[in-house]
């Protein structure tokens, strides 16, 4: 079994199982953090061992607060777990709802606080192998053409963000 997470079953949140929600498809709370620097964005190619969408480029970080956990608590601390970042501030950007297959039989229905958190030059990232493959550091507007060209190597919540949300989430990058 995996921990719980928050999910809502018959309308009221409920810690449930995270790999039983994502084979119900339940709607459950979510986390998604960018790191910024510049116009340059961090991403990450997710684990070969994960449960889901192992191999592909994600966002920076992305999870499931834990039961009790506040979302900018969750941020801050998967930014560590899963990259080693620590002293970032990521400050909350928007809040969205997406519903998406992520195949073997498993479904994303995630209410997502977004976060961005600015970098300085110096930024220290260390991935946890367990969690993360690579990372790299993308120019934004790379990024969202390289997602149009290869939509499969990016994870659904990737496509997403940069095809419905990217206003909300990168501001001025997107206006300037």
């Amino acid at each position: 079994m995996t921990a719980p997470i928050p999910a809502w079953v018959n309308g009221t949140l409920q810690p449930v199982d995270k790999l039983l929600v994502h084979q119900r498809g339940l709607k459950h709370k979510a986390v998604s953090v960018f790191v910024l620097k510049g116009a340059k964005v961090l991403i990450q190619q997710r684990a070969a061992g994960k449960y889901h969408t192992p191999g592909l480029w994600a966002n920076t970080c992305c999870t499931h607060p834990d039961w009790g956990e506040t979302a900018a608590d969750c941020a801050v601390r998967r930014l560590e777990e899963e990259l080693g970042i620590t002293g970032l501030h990521p400050a909350p950007r928007d809040r969205v709802e997406y519903r998406a297959d992520v195949g073997g039989g498993m479904i994303e229905h995630e209410v997502v606080d977004i976060f961005v958190a600015l970098a300085g030059e110096d930024l220290v990232v260390q991935p946890n192998p367990e969690e993360v493959m690579a990372v790299d550091w993308v120019d934004f507007y790379d990024l969202a053409a390289a997602v149009k060209r290869r939509p499969e190597q990016y994870t659904p919540w990737l496509r997403i963000y940069l095809e419905e949300h990217q206003a909300a989430i990168f501001g001025d990058l997107v206006r300037a």
